[in-house]
């Protein structure tokens, strides 16, 4: 998959269907934006409903034949796939850093390693995967057979591009599923570079299709359409919910992992040093535009100016610019209407009453004078329950809140629509069961961030999601289970 002239000239990015890659039908494209630089970089098909009907026809036509292929032999196309994701490990990175804006030194370390892991995870989780058995002593046995749901469609987000493209193609063609998926329309070109990977690693024709173009044509027909069985879908609450009514009509299955407003909760008995170094990265990894990323801060009283002041001193010399910059800790938001977006929260903050502490503006970077790049931004003053600490802003902007016992930051915490994640600070281990238990939250990492283990449930409640994504659960999703029973 060497190009090299990817980073030289305007590339014309094309849909991937049938095991080609294709222009639009309509011959439409859209521009794609380099965050860094503020400029038009690349052409993405503007895929309209024709687009996905071949897409969903070539699936529906390498259904019978994928479904029906051995766990083995799928699981050996699968890790062949994985293996070319490392092979290629610089060149994805270095699209990831130019069409989302985060450091390329994030990409190498975190979302092409974490791309060919989920597909290798699941590529071998099948061969694993175990039917139940029951007996009853009338003389009956009972037995589980999981069969491959058909047409699905995966939709996934701009943040992680490839890294959640894979998360959720990889079990459902694990699964024995064929897929219609579409990436974000924002950040395009791995998955058109996976699409190539996906030639290489002889994926049969039909088992996987890539539609680009937007969530209103190309994503509105895959949910739609009645062959698709089944939708995955990472993105804003909003969507979700326009997403989840459509299915409901057909009844469709539906993954929705959605938006987060999450909650690091500081106890003075943690410790500080780690806190302090995990936090800025929860606050800020890439420019804050992970749904897991701890955007309220909670502090226990006796440490809260401490941590203040460490807090403020550590991002003085957090180095803000270029993507491909070695020193670059945060690199471009990923357009200039989302920066616009956040923006806008520190403003309206403001307007709240809060203080803020550090940043809070556009930055221009020497060399990128048109990139999209915000200082990480640190808020205090605010009330609990006001917009800011309600709505999911999704950039680099945090809030401080102090607090005194374990009562009332539970009460904070959990004031919001949403509970996809939590991170608990302390040394007690009856606070941190306590506070764990208590917490409105799909996920709590005490004394961590971010650390996952493939096998464990992924998802939220309340307005973050529904359903669970990771280990045996997404291969469950992605089957019909029938009950046999055999008198004997």
């Amino acid at each position: 998959m060497k190009n090299k002239s990817l980073f030289l000239l305007m590339i014309t990015i094309e849909n991937y269907i049938n095991g080609e890659l294709v222009a639009p039908v309509e011959g439409k494209y859209l521009d794609n934006y380099n965050p860094s630089k503020g400029e038009v970089y690349s052409q993405i098909p503007n895929s309209q409903a024709n687009d996905v009907e071949k897409a969903v026809k070539a699936a529906s036509e390498a259904f019978p034949e994928w479904s029906k292929k051995p766990k083995n032999e799928r699981s050996k196309i699968l890790v062949r796939l994985a293996n070319l994701i490392d092979e290629n490990l610089e060149e994805l990175a270095k699209a990831e850093a130019m069409d989302n804006g985060k450091p390329y030194s994030l990409a190498t370390r975190v979302d092409i390693p974490r791309a060919s892991a989920n597909i290798r995870f699941f590529a071998t989780a099948i061969l694993h995967n175990a039917s139940e058995s029951h007996h009853m002593e009338e003389g009956f046995t009972n037995f589980t057979l999981n069969h491959p749901l058909g047409v699905v469609g995966c939709i996934s987000p701009w943040n992680l591009p490839l890294y959640l493209f894979t998360w959720k193609i990889a079990p459902a063609i694990a699964s024995g599923c064929t897929v219609v998926a579409k990436p974000s329309e924002v950040t395009p070109m791995t998955a058109y570079l996976f699409s190539k990977l996906c030639i290489e690693a002889g994926i049969p024709k039909g088992v996987l299709n890539i539609v680009h173009g937007l969530g209103a044509h190309a994503g509105d027909a895959i949910v739609s359409h009645p062959k698709v069985k089944a939708i995955s879908f990472t993105g804003g609450t909003a969507t979700g919910k326009i997403i989840g009514r459509k299915a409901a009509d057909s009844f469709k299955k539906t993954s929705l992992e959605l938006g987060g407003k999450n909650p690091n909760i500081i106890f003075a008995d943690c410790d500080f040093d780690k806190m302090l170094s995990t936090t800025l990265h929860s606050s800020f990894a890439n420019q804050g535009q992970i749904c897991l990323c701890g955007s309220r801060i909670f502090i226990e009283k006796p440490i809260y100016e401490k941590f203040k002041n460490a807090l403020v001193e550590k991002l003085k010399t957090h180095t803000v610019g270029d993507p491909f910059n070695k020193e670059t800790r945060m690199g471009a938001l990923v357009s200039e209407d989302h920066l616009n977006k956040v923006l806008g929260y520190v403003s309206l903050a403001e307007e709240e009453g809060g203080t803020v502490l550090f940043g809070g503006n556009r930055l221009t970077i020497a060399g990128s004078e048109n990139g999209y790049y915000m200082e990480p931004t640190v808020i205090e003053g605010l009330d609990y329950n006001c917009r800011t600490n309600q709505e999911e802003i999704f950039g680099p902007v945090v809030t401080l809140t102090p607090f005194e016992t374990e009562e009332e930051v539970l009460e904070y915490a959990n004031s919001t629509q949403y509970g996809l994640a939590a991170t608990v600070w302390t040394e007690n281990l009856s606070r941190a069961h306590r506070v764990s238990q208590e917490l409105e939250s799909g996920i709590v990492w005490v004394n961590c961030w971010l650390v996952r283990d493939l096998r464990t449930p992924f998802g939220g409640v309340k307005n973050s999601g529904l359903g669970r994504e990771g280990g045996f659960r997404a291969l469950e999703f992605f089957t019909e289970p029938k009950n046999v029973c055999i008198k004997y």
